[in-house]
């Protein structure tokens, strides 16, 4: 197939360009002005200015929009929530009318989204047929996948990718965990009650190939482990993987000092099953947390 895909050279991106393009693929980034190109076929879109160069889409086959500012890059500034859901409802709104006015569309739009979706749940577990949460990130990922809606009423089959902390030390949320805990400096964050839901890069890849291929499959799908881990099991299972104790503890108010805003989310539980994946026969490698931290470390 001939595949678009936005946000590149983030973590999810660059692995499933790898992956496809190993798998005999071709793959056409879209990436920013000034943005340093590397290799292949590449084009540029702006979600900013909502302008995308059109010949890039051109007889793909699919696309896949996982770009986006970093959630936990910066301290959340009211100017940095606004660039945080600009880049995602702007970007993606952009994507779904240039597909939508194609003469010859794409016969599947996968649009990255976020657990934060269901805001947070507590101990209480929730698939995707859950309602939306309250708070920032549920309210953006409302808008983001309702931006795609240009592509949905043109028939394009859409896909929502709604993704868990992905567990790898590539980088991400969790690729910054990986040099604490091997400095003997990991512990959990608050009483570490909290529901992370989280999902090996290689199932996550697994997943959106998946997703990419059946013609079956539209709408949202949470991709993450059928295992849910508090972030005490998440603590303690880094610590067994990498013989390292496991000591520390930040408290609640110093995540909300250090964090702002963004601390309630850190501290926030969500309890999410992928269960419609499951339903469409889709089979994990690395269910557990503890399975997921040994393959990042493969």
């Amino acid at each position: 197939m001939r595949i678009a895909i936005t946000g590149s050279t983030g973590l999810i991106g660059s692995a499933l360009t790898d992956s496809l393009s190993a798998d005999g693929h071709t793959v056409v980034r879209l990436v920013r002005e000034g943005t340093k190109r590397v290799g292949g076929e590449s084009f540029v879109w702006d979600p900013k200015r909502q302008y995308v160069d059109a010949e890039g889409l051109a007889g793909c086959d699919a696309v896949v929009h996982l770009a986006g500012a970093g959630v936990g890059d910066r301290r959340w500034t009211a100017a940095y929530k606004k660039e945080l859901w600009d880049s995602r409802v702007l970007g993606t709104a952009a994507i779904a009318e240039a597909v939508a006015e194609l003469h010859t569309p794409p016969r599947v739009l996968v649009c990255g989204s976020a657990v934060g979706f269901y805001g947070d749940t507590g101990d209480r577990p929730v698939d995707e047929e859950s309602p939306a949460g309250h708070g920032f990130l549920a309210d953006m990922c409302q808008d983001w996948e309702a931006a795609a809606g240009a592509a949905r009423d043109a028939g394009i089959r859409t896909v929502y990718a709604r993704t868990g902390l992905v567990v790898s030390r590539r980088g991400g949320a969790w690729g910054r965990l990986f040099p604490l805990f091997k400095a003997g400096l990991g512990g959990r964050l608050g009483d570490g009650r909290q529901y992370w839901s989280h999902i090996a890069l290689h199932d996550h890849l697994a997943a959106l190939r998946r997703l990419l291929d059946d013609d079956e499959l539209s709408g949202p799908f949470n991709l993450t482990a059928p295992v849910p881990a508090t972030n005490r099991e998440a603590t303690e299972a880094m610590g067994r993987v990498l013989h390292r104790p496991t000591p520390f503890a930040v408290p609640a108010p110093v995540l909300r000092a250090a964090l702002g805003e963004f601390a309630e989310d850190v501290l926030g539980s969500q309890r999410v099953l992928p269960n419609r994946l499951l339903e469409a026969g889709f089979r994990f490698a690395f269910p557990e947390v503890e399975d997921s931290v040994r393959a990042a470390l493969a």
